[in-house]
């Protein structure tokens, strides 16, 4: 057993425990033809559908649940791999002058963000936060080639949504996630940027390591005065606070 992981038994042993017990039942054949509900004629005659059809569906539907058992293991464990690195890095290099400076400062000229911001790093900052910390978490998480194209995608995705300065109705990010748009937003102001690292899936290390800022997203009363035109008014409906009032 010490050759296959937990996380394998978990999603095949149920499976086994499935057919085992039920071929004990079946096994049982005439012998217990008297504790029946129903008689064998009735089985026959009054089900809709064939054991061999049965056996199809069933099997259909455990080898489904074992692939998204699998998927959801695998980029779970990506993800908090993947945070995990990207908060270390990147708090450091708020904390290091010489990195802040001259490595990630670029992404900060950034204060409002929108959506092909998202990558604007410098490249020394995308190779040790991406690329190395994207590599961790395929290796640590076993997943496979075709696997990490989907979830990549999804980190990919995930980075745009938080930087699109957009608080959309139904998306389903923030629905999901309280790493969102608002979040990150809020690490892009001067006010918040040493706070709210946590990047790009989950707030658990802010909240471990207290550096995370709450806020609260409001209904923005009317409308600004745009730079384009004096007479018209911008569309902008949301705008975020401290929800205390001071930083934390």
């Amino acid at each position: 057993m010490g050759i296959f992981s937990d996380e394998i038994l978990a999603i095949f042993v149920p499976i086994v425990v499935y057919w085992v017990y039920s071929a004990m039942y079946m096994a049982l054949g005439h012998s217990m033809d008297k504790y029946r509900l129903h008689s064998r004629s009735e089985e026959d005659s009054k089900n809709l559908v064939s054991k061999s059809e049965v056996i199809k569906g069933v099997l259909l539907q455990q080898l489904v649940q074992a692939a998204v058992a699998a998927v959801v293991f695998t980029f779970s464990l990506a993800m908090v791999v993947l945070d995990g690195w990207q908060y270390a890095w990147h708090r450091y290099m708020h904390l290091n002058r010489f990195l802040y400076r001259h490595i990630h400062s670029w992404h900060h000229r950034l204060v409002v963000p929108y959506a092909f911001g998202s990558q604007y790093n410098h490249p020394v900052e995308g190779l040790l936060l991406d690329t190395l910390g994207g590599a961790l978490a395929f290796v640590v998480s076993g997943m496979s080639p075709r696997a990490s194209i989907f979830f990549f995608s999804l980190c990919t995705v995930k980075g745009v949504d938080d930087h699109c300065g957009l608080w959309l109705p139904g998306n389903v990010f923030h629905l999901c996630f309280w790493n969102n748009t608002a979040y990150h937003d809020v690490h892009h102001q001067l006010r918040g940027n040493r706070f709210n690292f946590s990047q790009p899936f989950f707030i658990t290390w802010d909240k471990l390591f207290g550096t995370h800022m709450p806020y609260v997203v409001e209904k923005r009363a009317g409308g600004v005065p745009t730079a384009h035109s004096r007479h018209c008014k911008s569309n902008i409906p949301f705008v975020w606070k401290l929800s205390s009032g001071k930083l934390p």
